[in-house]
């Protein structure tokens, strides 16, 4: 794959690990950056995550072949629908917000003719931020989903298809409505959990909170602005989630009441195979 000019909207820990991986493996000639803080462009450049800093959305859109938006979920739309109107003909629009049905219902029939969206999202990340953190690696053997809709251009389905393979991933593709309710459970309803057993820890047990706490808890250091976001367009699916965790706890409750140490064992024992399961 050989892309003249490879765009990246918010260049943070995803949009910089785009960037730095496609410049890694000769994916693009050129890579610009597109980000709302001057100096987070000032620091992916010096870095050489992107090889350009653009401050103006559609000047680089007229320059792009294939834009990919980082930015926070309830972001994007309104963002594609500026960049597209400056695109040249066949220019590739995508995303990488971990949720899709919102975004892809919003663009849907809105987006001008000779440019083509197509959703996705990279099952990868960290609770770090910026592109000093990007990492060429963060994408290798992992899940990239795609969201095409029935509309969806073929060829531009291919190209996207060859651009995350081109970064290391394993795609698959599913409608987005199916990829909210499983995101739900394997990564929203997760950073729920994670945030609240912070919330119920009091500041004078934080030295006690030893490696099981915190490693149980890391993702709730994420940006909560763009967790904020996420919750609100998968809102739908997080509360169709949370009974599911809700009968786990109080499975727990009851075999704890009843000192049911079989019980116990039983809840323990299944939650092991499946953590087994995912491997490392």
């Amino acid at each position: 794959m050989n892309i003249h000019t490879l765009t990246i909207v918010g260049v943070g820990l995803i949009g910089g690990s785009i960037a730095l991986a496609a410049r890694q493996r000769g994916l693009a000639r050129r890579v610009l950056g597109v980000d709302c803080q001057p100096a987070t462009l000032d620091e992916a450049q010096a870095l050489g995550v992107i090889d350009e800093g653009v401050r103006d959305l559609a000047t680089a859109a007229r320059r792009s072949a294939l834009m990919v938006f980082c930015t926070p979920v309830d972001a994007i739309p309104a963002q594609v629908l500026a960049a597209a109107e400056a695109c040249t003909p066949g220019t590739l629009l995508t995303d990488a917000g971990s949720t899709k049905a919102a975004i892809v219902r919003e663009l849907d029939g809105r987006v001008p003719a000779h440019v083509t969206f197509i959703g996705s999202h990279p099952l990868a990340g960290s609770e770090k931020r910026g592109p000093r953190y990007a990492d060429a690696h963060l994408f290798s053997n992992r899940v990239a989903v795609l969201t095409p809709t029935p509309q969806t251009d073929p060829a531009a389905l291919v190209r996207l298809q060859a651009f995350w393979q081109g970064l290391g991933s394993r795609v698959r593709i599913m409608p987005a409505d199916e990829h909210d309710r499983a995101l739900a459970l394997t990564s929203h309803l997760p950073h729920l959990v994670a945030s609240a057993l912070c919330g119920v820890l009091p500041a004078g047990l934080r030295e006690l909170a030893a490696t099981g706490f915190r490693d149980t808890t890391r993702i709730a250091a994420g940006d909560p602005s763009i967790w904020t976001g996420i919750f609100a367009q998968n809102r739908d699916a997080l509360l169709a989630a949370l009974p599911l965790l809700v009968g786990q706890l109080q499975a727990y409750r009851e075999a704890l009441l009843a000192d049911d140490r079989t019980a116990v064992d039983a809840l323990l024992t299944q939650a092991k195979r499946t953590r087994d399961a995912l491997g490392s």
